[in-house]
């Protein structure tokens, strides 16, 4: 099986599960940023966010709540950061789609992915307009 996240869901590849229903599979991150860092992975291959359909999104969605409620409830994070990376550009190493929980503790030393930028009107006035118009 060439997906290892596949290979997982199929009980071929251990991992550490800390969830599943009929929609997703969680299990921890083998090499995480913070302590408890989890994935949730939609049981169907699905290489992006564009491959799935809109309601089983929201499906997968609603595992990814019940899974930070669990890591909230059992490691007491004083944040979670949920992030969800499609395609190569947006850091995507794993083509099936999974959603990251991290576990927040405030004493990590992460450090933001991206900074803001200073954007002038004008620009942000185009870009809307663009998406608008479609």
């Amino acid at each position: 099986m060439d997906c290892v996240f596949c290979s997982i869901i199929e009980g071929l590849t251990p991992a550490w599960a800390v969830y599943e229903d009929d929609v997703a599979v969680a299990f921890l991150d083998s090499g995480p940023a913070t302590p408890g860092h989890t994935l949730v992975v939609s049981r169907t291959h699905a290489p992006d966010i564009w491959s799935l359909s809109e309601d089983a999104a929201a499906s997968v969605m609603r595992s990814v709540h019940r899974v930070a409620t669990l890591l909230r409830a059992t490691l007491q994070p004083v944040g979670m950061n949920v992030i969800q990376s499609s395609g190569s550009a947006a850091w995507q190493e794993v083509l099936h789609y999974h959603v990251h929980l991290v576990p927040r503790y405030g004493t990590d030393d992460l450090i933001r992915p991206w900074r803001s930028t200073a954007t002038s009107p004008d620009e942000l006035s185009d870009v809307h307009r663009r998406i608008r118009q479609h």
